[in-house]
């Protein structure tokens, strides 16, 4: 079976400035064909490193593909990099240029002098069409090794990929097809879910599973290959439901759901409403809750009640519970929740209190430190939770976890 090295080229990718998102792109159209990248390399301006890095791609795989330094400007070496690492000369391509000068003359413009040097191209070597862009790509045969120059905008990489390129190399991932499905669950750590799943996980099994983690969310590719698109579905649809029956309520959507869409979906289904009450949330609970089109339909009220005072005159907060348990508390969470679930007439009520740091918190009460209350009309069942690292994740895994109590809360409703 075949396989492919990528190879990215930029500065700017190597100090901050850029987010290499080619490469992932690339990553995902070559594995739904079967041809997995094996490795990746992202190199800076310079004409040795670049071909260091082709030689090492050349071992690796026998697919390799670039992105970026094709433009006209002094740091956009791949072509030069290209011709040496193929040990040719550079020509240039009489036709490629006279496009290039329509490119411009199209949109009224004199076409500058420096992007001449685009139709440079290695000898043997064939042009890729740029519809987008002034910077075509490069096709080249080694032996049997295949590589693919394109540009590093991505706009331009991702239509010359898909139009030119991945026709090209398809025929190479042989009669296999690949269909990859996720499972999004939350409520448990990645090292809970990888013993329950067992030998689920083992390398060679077909579907493969591999997890990741994002802000407590552990999302389960099932990575399904077949002879066609057919059978390589099935197989995948029989882990995904495998999988929803193996880890039950931790599993809250599949594919791209949210947790905040699939929350809202449920509200929908049951005709229920929901308020909130934030304190060191800020209102994120409110704003992941309408991000979604339609949640007018479900969500009513927001109070931010940041301060002591806030959570006293607006939600009605006895003082003797903040005087006596203090503002982030179990008590003070749940009569946020009640009072606002009461003030709103709402179905749900979600509060949170806590200590998002970086400072603020204590022996007894540390950075990290949040309660969390659902309630609706009979019951309000409150949370404790300490959640690690910096202010951004405490706040943002506060809000998830709330959506995920709501989500169990309506599912225990619906029966």
């Amino acid at each position: 079976m075949s396989n492919a090295s990528i190879v990215t080229i930029g500065n700017e990718l190597l100090n901050g400035h850029t987010t290499d998102t080619n490469a992932a792109y690339i990553c995902q159209q070559l594995l739904s064909v079967g041809i997995p990248v094996v490795s990746v390399y992202t190199v800076g301006d310079d004409i040795s490193q670049i071909v260091r890095a082709l030689k090492r791609a050349a071992e690796d795989a026998d697919i390799i593909i670039t992105t970026g330094g094709l433009g006209p400007t002094d740091d956009d070496l791949t072509r030069r990099a290209f011709a040496e690492f193929l040990g040719v000369e550079l020509k240039t391509d009489s036709q490629l240029l006279e496009t290039i000068r329509q490119f411009f003359a199209k949109r009224g413009l004199p076409m500058p002098e420096r992007n001449a040097i685009q139709a440079h191209i290695p000898d043997g070597a064939e042009p890729i069409e740029n519809p987008l862009g002034t910077a075509p790509g490069i096709y080249a045969k080694v032996q049997n090794k295949v590589l693919f120059a394109l540009p590093g905008v991505p706009f331009e990489m991702n239509q010359m990929f898909e139009a030119s390129v991945l026709p090209h190399i398809q025929k190479q991932g042989g009669d296999k097809y690949v269909i990859i499905r996720k499972v999004r669950c939350f409520g448990a750590g990645e090292s809970v879910i990888a013993e329950k799943l067992g030998n689920l996980m083992a390398r060679e099994r077909n579907p493969l599973i591999n997890s990741t983690v994002n802000s407590g969310i552990i999302t389960l590719h099932v990575v399904s290959a077949g002879p066609n698109k057919e059978q390589a579905g099935d197989l995948a649809q029989k882990d995904v439901e495998y999988l929803h029956s193996l880890l039950g309520d931790l599993v809250f959507g599949v594919d791209d759901q949210t947790l905040p869409e699939v929350v809202g979906q449920l509200l929908t289904a049951q005709k229920k409403t929901v308020a909130t009450a934030e304190s060191c949330t800020g209102g994120l609970v409110a704003k992941l809750l309408t991000d979604i089109p339609g949640s007018s339909a479900y969500f009513t009220h927001g109070w931010i009640t940041y301060s002591n005072k806030a959570k006293v005159e607006q939600l009605g907060v006895p003082q003797q519970f903040i005087d006596q348990y203090g503002a982030v508390s179990k008590q003070v969470c749940s009569a946020m929740a009640k009072s606002a679930q009461q003030k709103a007439q709402t179905d749900f009520a979600i509060a949170i209190t806590g200590i998002a740091g970086p400072a603020g918190g204590s022996d007894q009460k540390p950075v990290g430190l949040v309660f969390i209350s659902v309630c609706d009309s009979k019951n309000c069942r409150t949370e404790r939770f300490i959640f690690p690292q910096d202010r951004v994740m405490i706040r943002l895994r506060s809000a998830l976890t709330a959506l995920n109590m709501l989500r169990l809360a309506l599912k225990s409703d619906a029966g």
